[in-house]
């Protein structure tokens, strides 16, 4: 029997970051560790003086981390991971291949979430044109809470009609989730396919590729995968092993290692998802600095983040809401995450002006529309939550 792992307790040590600044805002970048950061130090060390450079260093890097973004993923296969430089690429990658989905054809809908990020929105205009699709907005209800209601109106909204399903996991502003197993499952019974942007809890939240069955996972590198920035990576599932990339680099072809004989054109890619790597994807300072993140969260474990997390914010909650603030319950897979909350504020608060009133108390967190996006990690401790709830006490009262 596996014992289960201890606790985690504040991690604070582990990063650089400056006394006195309370830094809640992992959703909008990540710190990195101070063992990223002598990653970047010794990559730039390393690489200054390129002799010696043999052709398999340009691919070894990749290996590695599409190795433990797989762990991470639970994916068995990590030539299913290719190395994107963002979300937007890597949702660009499943709007060129949709054109080749079987059963494609016009009329069908594309279904999202209200208020997605941009990146997870226009990859479908140009493809909608020229498919003759329509989208389909799943609004967010009014009422509290809103998971619960949100997640049926989704899988109401994917029927026989339905070619393709764009859902996060964790919503960019609000951080209510969406049930994905069950989203899953319903994708597969109408045969339509299935994109996640895992960018906002992929690190942080548990997933499990088998149990949800996605067709494409999306995944940006500097948020909570703690990495740096430009520089993500993405599962593309056996509905793309024939795909169309978005450019035809030459890393991407079989015996690409082999630089005495680049000259020598192969028409062949690389299996699975390698054909949909960025150019030039080894990296060099970069990725041993997404490698060491990767590394880092594996042995933290997403489980006790999301633990750390809310044990660290639950005494905030009953006081931020005895001001007139609101947030989602916890309700297991359709309530809210613990790493990333919004914080509904009362009607007559201004989210901009009390998100500058914070900034100059040295409390970061990010206003989006109406809501207060909070974003605790394990470098955070009691005294940023008390500094926060100070702040909001004082302008809400």
């Amino acid at each position: 029997m596996i014992a289960e792992a201890a606790p985690l307790t504040e991690q604070k040590h582990l990063f650089s970051l400056p006394v006195g600044i309370h830094y809640i805002n992992c959703a909008t970048r990540s710190p990195f560790s101070r063992a990223v950061e002598q990653a970047g130090h010794d990559a730039l060390t390393h690489h200054a003086n390129p002799f010696g450079l043999h052709p398999d260093d340009f691919f070894s890097g990749s290996v590695r981390v599409r190795a433990l973004f797989s762990q991470l993923i639970h994916n068995p296969d990590p030539e299913r991971i290719a190395i994107i430089p963002s979300v937007s690429y890597g949702m660009g990658v499943v709007a060129r291949n949709l054109p080749r989905k079987p059963g494609i054809r016009p009329g069908q809908h594309i279904v999202l979430a209200d208020a997605e990020f941009p990146s997870d929105v226009y990859a479908w205009e140009r493809v909608c044109a020229e498919l003759s699709l329509t989208i389909t907005v799943v609004a967010m209800p009014t009422d509290f809470p809103k998971g619960p209601a949100w997640n049926e109106r989704l899988l109401d909204a994917i029927g026989p009609d339905t070619a393709l399903v764009v859902v996060p996991a964790v919503h960019w502003m609000y951080g209510l989730r969406f049930d994905l197993e069950a989203i899953g499952q319903r994708a597969r019974e109408v045969g339509a396919w299935l994109a996640i942007d895992g960018t906002q809890s992929i690190g942080a939240l548990p997933f499990d590729l088998d149990a949800v069955q996605p067709d494409a996972v999306v995944c940006a590198g500097y948020k909570w995968l703690m990495g740096p920035y430009s520089l993500g990576l993405a599962y593309f599932g056996p509905a793309f092993d024939d795909g169309i990339p978005l450019e035809e680099g030459w890393m991407n072809r079989l015996d690409s290692n082999q630089f005495h004989r680049l000259m020598d054109y192969q028409p062949a890619y690389r299996p699975k998802a390698y054909r949909y790597n960025v150019g030039e994807q080894t990296h060099f300072i970069q990725m041993p600095m997404l490698e060491t993140a990767l590394t880092q969260l594996l042995a933290w474990q997403p489980e006790r983040i999301q633990a750390y997390t809310k044990q660290l914010m639950d005494p905030a909650w009953p006081i931020l809401e005895s001001l007139g603030c609101r947030i989602e319950p916890a309700n297991g897979r359709v309530g809210r995450s613990h790493h990333l909350v919004g914080l509904w504020l009362p009607d007559h608060a201004n989210p901009m002006a009390i998100s500058q009133a914070l900034q100059a108390q040295n409390v970061a967190i990010s206003a989006r529309a109406t809501v207060l996006r909070i974003a605790p990690h394990l470098y955070n401790t009691p005294a940023d939550v008390d500094a926060l709830v100070g702040v909001l006490t004082e302008v809400l009262m």
